[in-house]
């Protein structure tokens, strides 16, 4: 079993940089929206990580090479592969129709979908304190909307299309976490992630139109690069946290991205009025994003309950 360092203090500050950054990623790829399709812009951020992962595992001497894979772990891949495209480009396309603070609230069902498909395939158990957080993380999210549900619910506008995009958006990427979860007993993570973006590039070539990174402008330019950045230091982050401190501490500080996608909007609103739009959230909004957070939340500490309780007698851990 992997042990921590105990080094608390770096833990929180990878994680905190980690929640940083995945919060301020929707505003940013809403701006890169105005001018480049979202094939485009996955396809951009996959061959600038899958280069500069690259580098540091070859420095490292790590890079995966000589079949890394068996047959069994190659059907696998493909499985996370196609999971992570699919909640890649379904973000991006849910995010042309709904808000980046909306997006970030509705992508907090990708963990709890993980955690449900753990029951199922690795036969995990679920905390009533998990059960808990996954309750006010509902209530949280139809608190969130209790504005627009009729919209929410339906399919054919604008904003339910997008929730429904993403709600597609967290379940492909539960479907390619419980797939990365079994390749990591042939590689390392970073390993796993190298080869996805080596082969998430030449899939998304002929659907991508990387000549529209000259309509871009300075402002847009610059977001472009940050998301391109943000895959590779956020996962970086995330992962290096992990060394440090207990998973479900690390996933409980992430859960805080919703509300720094929240002060960012207002922050960003005003900083470039022309390119990022105020949401206008009353505060019954404010306040099941809170509430979407505290669930999450909940559900990460909960986690640490479940994985500290002894087991009963002569019973092999699932």
């Amino acid at each position: 079993m992997h042990a921590t360092s105990g080094r608390w203090k770096l833990g929180l500050a990878l994680a905190l940089v980690t929640a940083v950054c995945w919060g301020l990623l929707p505003i940013a790829l809403k701006v890169v929206l105005a001018r480049m399709d979202a094939v485009s812009i996955t396809w951009y951020r996959f061959a600038a990580s899958a280069v500069a992962l690259g580098l540091f595992l070859a420095w490292r001497r790590r890079l995966p090479l000589r079949s890394p894979l068996t047959r069994s772990g190659w059907v696998l891949f493909a499985v996370a592969l196609a999971g992570l495209l699919g909640n890649y480009v379904l973000y991006l396309v849910s995010l042309e129709h709904t808000s980046p603070t909306a997006a970030q609230v509705l992508i907090q069902l990708a963990p709890m979908f993980l955690l449900f498909g753990g029951l199922v395939v690795f036969r995990e158990r679920f905390a009533p304190l998990q059960w808990l957080g996954f309750g006010v993380l509902v209530c949280g999210l139809l608190l969130f909307f209790h504005d627009r549900l009729g919209e929410v619910f339906a399919p054919r506008t604008q904003l339910g299309f997008g929730v429904a995009l993403m709600v597609l958006a967290a379940l492909s990427w539960s479907v390619y976490g419980l797939a990365q979860k079994q390749l990591l007993t042939q590689l390392s993570s970073q390993q796993v992630l190298f080869l996805l973006y080596v082969g998430a590039v030449p899939l998304l070539l002929p659907a991508a139109h990387p000549s529209q990174v000259l309509a871009l402008d300075g402002l847009q330019l610059a977001m472009l690069a940050f998301c391109c950045a943000n895959t590779v230091v956020a996962y970086g982050c995330f992962a290096e946290a992990l060394e440090h401190w207990e998973v479900s501490r690390v996933s409980a500080v992430v859960t805080i991205a919703p509300l720094v996608t929240l002060a960012g909007m207002h922050v960003a609103s005003r900083i470039w009025p022309g390119n990022v739009a105020t949401e206008g959230l009353t505060a019954p909004s404010v306040v099941g994003a809170l509430l979407v957070v505290t669930g999450a939340m909940t559900t990460a500490i909960g986690a640490r309950a479940v994985s500290v309780e002894p087991g009963p007698p002569n019973r092999r851990p699932a």
